[in-house]
């Protein structure tokens, strides 16, 4: 053996023990019977076996390696180390990691991924869909809550409290339902394909607000007083967050408390005088407790010896003297109820505290842990009912709406907007629950909630656009028929909500997701933080050398998996969706890489470098995405006829993918760095494409065709078909369009004419004329005709109606006058 093939041999054996994660002692090991070898055949010699020894033995002997490498680079690090507010410690500390984690880590277990339970309706979960949720969305006429309202109808909310529907997360035993968050999901996706607005204000209460607060945090009083009021609907709640000054970064809210003795109905007790100016406080004009947060100052030192306290949250009734409560917000002509709260210099008992005085301070590690749950169910869920719906509707309409003498919906280039609905819808609900699984597995998945919101949301937009170029004037006229200008005008209402969408991505997803999903990183920050220096260095040696392990094997798993193309990579199952499970453990390794390299060479810096944090945030969220597509796929028994649906979604995400890491090299601060790195990660450049015209296709056809794959995306809506409800119209029309089509074909064929596909009762009475068809088939041709009118025709309205101050509907419009001037001009 010479000692080129001596350095061949150990390159490619680094590598391998690297690609399969082995330990210093496995590397040690190997290293010294190559040695063994090379000195048997002459290849090496002392020097070798120096070197060897003087690397091997710091390394591998604890005391030395602590002592000589981990302290120095312990007092390096804390140097280095960037700082963290007390509200980013706390947001990182919230919650907790699940299988995003695993995708992080360049190594996915996909057999650990198809072994978390499918989620499941209790028999009493599935009778409330049945029965409540179709008897509410039967009472609900969105236009007559939204344009003519602006609210719902009285008799809408006592139902609403009376059968529990802002209860759904309180526990049995306060008198709520308890369901499970999948519950929660399917009973918002239901609402939401009948009426944004409805499902706006049930999420509310179920997400983010006083009863998850008091349930987690509240004292046994507080909890027996104002859970059963809350659960019955004798309370109404809100939670008032967001200020003027303070909207996507709250933990600057500037309101505040100061903890002060008062007098309290009589008597002198200790207390706090708050002062607040909220605003976008959803329920709060309705609200009869205010569930607030702000800043508890004790500058007389009365709970201890801090005079700042932090964020804390109360609850304040209403009706308390000086709260200014009831004045509404208007957001985008989706009127759910919203508006401001102001209070100043209002005097309450501590007690108010949620949590009693012990919980003062502890308001932002409440919200953070209590929104990693909320934020993963509601905005995610009522996204992925819209997208949902818009997807079945447009569907109907592009089959039955016809230009050209053929269906729109054949059409190539409604055939592109239309596959993105499609793969939309069935992606949404995939990660919708997944994400609310992971919840009731008891996680409170804080980095999947914001993938979730933030990509449920902006994939809503995105349907919504593509299903308004479809129905082109359709969609733009305003009135009771009209199915997609709501969800279109209250789009931007989810992007801005719980976290606004570009902060959500350029500092939440990732931002959290490196540390929190990194196997060593937190440990490391945790080493370094820790007093007792023994323990410290510890601590951090055992974090360093892992890390440091981590590091190379994603270096050298990247290189494989990239040069290979991921083709000799694990894969759960030899199929149609095996590559999407390999290219997936590629850009798994290429992320892990690229957040060591990125935190290596940048370190604080990076929490300003927010597009590298969002292009590594995206990689990471195609990942989730498209594991969330492959369980579905898996869960619903590998459906053949679902297939286009999970190829057009995992090619898209990869594609993402792939696009967020190529613009991560292009423009990485480091050049030498990223350009290196880019040919590691694209040997043969970028090789992934994104859904063939084919596909694109497939999809849309399956859109426009009633079908099991079909009859699959539409599961948890209100397809019911009756009076007011547009969508069950729609799907009933399409049934009653495709039945039609062969009778009006053998009329046509009889006729030997090449009719117009309309005035279908022409049609049939031409058939019976012809002796063709029969009164029953002439009858089918009749009610397809009225579907088709349905699904076709606009709303209009008497001129004086639309004026929002009806007041004025006596006085001449501008129509009335420019009637009374052509009338004196034909006269004169």
């Amino acid at each position: 053996m010479n000692l080129f093939y001596f350095f061949v041999v150990l390159l490619l054996m680094v590598s391998v023990l690297s690609y399969y994660r082995a330990s210093l002692t496995m590397f040690t090991i190997a290293i010294a019977a190559l040695l063994v070898v090379g000195t048997l055949t002459a290849t090496t010699g002392v020097i070798s076996w120096v070197i060897f020894l003087l690397l091997a033995l710091p390394l591998n002997i604890a005391v030395i390696r602590q002592r000589y490498l981990t302290k120095p680079l312990l007092g390096i690090y804390r140097k280095i180390m960037p700082e963290m507010s007390t509200t980013e410690k706390e947001a990182i500390d919230a919650g907790t990691t699940w299988w995003e984690a695993d995708l992080f880590r360049g190594n996915p277990d996909w057999h650990k991924m198809h072994n978390f339970p499918k989620p499941r309706l209790s028999a009493e979960e599935q009778a409330f869909l049945d029965g409540p949720v179709e008897e509410l969305l039967a009472m609900v006429d969105d236009w007559h809550s939204t344009h003519e309202r602006s609210d719902l109808a009285p008799e809408v909310y006592e139902y609403l409290k009376a059968n529990g529907f802002f209860a759904m997360i309180i526990k049995k035993e306060f008198g709520g339902l308890e369901f499970s968050a999948f519950a929660q999901s399917c009973v918002l996706q239901k609402l939401t394909s009948k009426s944004m607005m409805l499902s706006s204000i049930v999420g509310v209460p179920n997400s983010l607000g006083p009863g998850e607060l008091l349930q987690h945090y509240g004292t046994e009083q507080q909890q027996q007083y104002y859970l059963p009021r809350l659960a019955k609907g004798i309370d109404v709640p809100c939670f008032a967050l967001t200020s003027p000054e303070a909207g996507s970064d709250a933990g600057a809210i500037p309101d505040f408390g100061i903890v002060c003795k008062g007098d309290w109905q009589g008597k002198e007790v200790l207390g706090m005088r708050l002062t607040w100016d909220k605003r976008y406080i959803t329920l709060a004009p309705i609200a009869t407790v205010l569930g607030l947060a702000f800043k508890l100052q004790d500058p007389d030192k009365l709970l201890g010896d801090k005079e700042d306290l932090g964020i804390t949250c109360a609850l304040i009734p209403a009706n308390t003297p000086g709260v200014k409560i009831g004045r509404r917000h208007f957001p985008l002509n989706v009127p759910f109820q919203n508006g401001p709260t102001q209070g100043k210099d209002i005097f309450v008992p501590l007690d108010y505290i949620i949590g009693g005085p012990a919980m003062a301070g502890q308001g932002w590690r409440m919200l953070m842990e209590c929104l990693s749950i909320g934020r993963a169910i509601t905005l995610p869920s009522n996204s992925t009912g819209g997208i949902k719906a818009a997807a079945m509707a447009t569907g109907a309409y592009s089959r039955i709406r016809r230009q050209f003498k053929l269906p729109i919906g054949k059409m190539e280039g409604v055939e592109e907007a239309m596959a993105r609905i499609g793969g939309y819808a069935y992606m949404a609900d995939a990660s919708t629950t997944m994400s609310v699984g992971a919840i009731d597995l008891g996680e409170k998945p804080s980095v999947i909630s914001a993938i979730t919101k933030y990509h449920m949301t902006e994939r809503m937009r995105t349907a919504i656009n593509d299903a308004m170029d479809i129905h082109g004037g359709k969609g733009i006229c305003m009135g009771p028929n009209n199915y997609l200008a709501r969800g279109y005008q209250g789009a931007p209402v989810a992007i801005t909500v719980e976290g606004a969408n570009i902060l959500t991505r350029n500092m939440i997803i990732y931002g959290q997701g490196a540390i929190r999903c990194h196997p060593y990183v937190l440990a490391e920050l945790q080493a370094a933080q820790l007093t007792d220096q023994g323990a410290a260095v510890t601590a951090f040696d055992k974090a360093l050398f892992g890390h440091i392990g981590f590091a190379i094997s994603n270096f050298f798993r990247t290189f494989w998996l990239s040069l290979s193309g991921g083709v000799f990579s694990h894969s759960p199952y030899q199929d149609e969706t095996a590559k999407y499970y390999k290219q997936m453990n590629r850009f798994s390794a290429a992320m892990a890489l690229m957040s060591d390299v990125a935190m290596g060479t940048l370190g604080g810096d990076l929490k300003r470098r927010e597009r590298i944090s969002a292009r590594l945030g995206d990689i990471l969220s195609m990942l989730y995405l498209t594991s969330a597509v492959l369980k579905r796929y898996q869960d619903e028994g590998r459906q053949v006829q679902d297939l286009p649906f999970v190829q057009w979604c995992c090619e898209d995400n990869l594609a993402k993918a792939q696009l967020a890491l190529d613009e991560l090299f292009n423009n990485f601060p480091n050049r030498l760095v990223g350009v290196l790195l880019k040919r590691v990660v694209f040997p043969w450049g970028r090789t992934l494409r994104k859904p063939a015209d084919i596909l694109d296709h497939q999809v849309a056809r399956i859109m426009q065709t009633p079908c099991e794959a079909r009859n699959r995306l539409a599961h948890h809506l209100y397809m019911t078909v009756e009076p007011g409800n547009q969508l069950g119209l729609m799907e009933q029309a399409l049934t009653d369009v495709l039945a039609a089509e062969p009778l009006f074909d053998k009329v046509a064929k009889a006729a030997n004419k090449r009719l117009p596909f309309y005035r279908l009762a022409e049609v049939a009475a031409l058939g019976l004329a012809l002796g063709v068809i029969t009164q029953a088939e002439a009858d089918k041709l009749i009610v397809a005709e009225k579907g088709r009118l349905f699904a076709i025709n606009v709303d209009d309205f008497e001129p004086n109606y639309l004026a929002a101050d009806k007041t004025l509907s006596q006085q001449p419009n501008g129509a009335d006058a420019l009637k009374q001037e052509q009338a004196q001009t034909k006269a004169a």
